[in-house]
């Protein structure tokens, strides 16, 4: 840890914080891109071409979600937001790329979903965006407008811009610690945030199971399975 004490913080937690709740990583060896093809699933254009296999694909997705539960790295970071907003130590954003809610049912307060919500439907002709852990079909009417066929699931595909990019570019630029947590350092602008926060003089800290394509430019590095990894760095913070 760097000798100032932290004050603002950023999380930035990948697929790696989820994996041990059951949830499959994208990118890993047997990840899910492994096994499925992305371009007919995780695309505005596949969805347009065969809305039936995307939906199925999500639906899966959704069901597998609801049956998991948060683990003890989620629950840790929970766990120091709590401390770090109760002793106004500074700023605390927690950023995720995953879809999944496992943050929010470990007990964190507020999370940046800057890839969208599984658990969150939207509407493409009228854009109301609703909670929703059901299946979706085709014929699936929207509740707002009433008009079937316009439902999607609230992720961001590929060719999609993600979601809250101008708060989390403003918090880097004030951060003193930057943190990502199980994320390979593959997908941008994600991977680019350490640099961000490099630039900004933060202390950058990176805990995965193992070496993510931009490990160099870490200032710490922890690695292991998350649920030993984030509770021991947590609890030394």
């Amino acid at each position: 840890m760097s000798a100032r004490a932290p004050g603002n913080i950023v999380m930035l937690t990948g697929a790696g914080i989820s994996a041990e709740s059951g949830l499959g990583t994208f990118r890993d060896k047997g990840g899910l891109w492994e096994t499925f093809d992305w371009q007919k699933l995780a695309t505005p254009e596949a969805f347009a071409a065969d809305p039936h296999s995307v939906h199925a694909f999500y639906n899966a997705r959704r069901e597998n979600l609801v049956a998991a539960q948060p683990n003890d790295a989620h629950r840790a970071l929970a766990a120091l937001e709590l401390l770090w907003q109760a002793e106004e130590r500074g700023d605390f954003l927690l950023v995720t790329q995953n879809i999944d809610d496992l943050h929010a049912r470990g007990g964190s307060r507020e999370v940046l979903h800057m890839h969208g919500e599984l658990l969150k439907s939207r509407c493409n002709p009228c854009g109301h965006l609703f909670e929703h852990e059901h299946a979706i079909t085709p014929d699936t009417p929207c509740p707002d407008c009433g008009q079937p066929g316009g439902l999607r699931p609230h992720v961001v595909w590929f060719g999609e811009m993600p979601l809250g990019l101008d708060t989390i570019y403003e918090a880097l630029a004030a951060c003193d610690l930057f943190v990502a947590i199980g994320t390979s350092g593959t997908v941008y602008p994600a991977a680019g945030f350490v640099a961000e926060a490099k630039a900004a003089g933060a202390w950058t800290v990176e805990l995965s199971l193992e070496p993510g394509e931009v490990s160099t430019l870490f200032d710490e590095r922890h690695y292991g399975p998350a649920t030993r990894i984030v509770p021991e760095w947590a609890g030394r913070i």
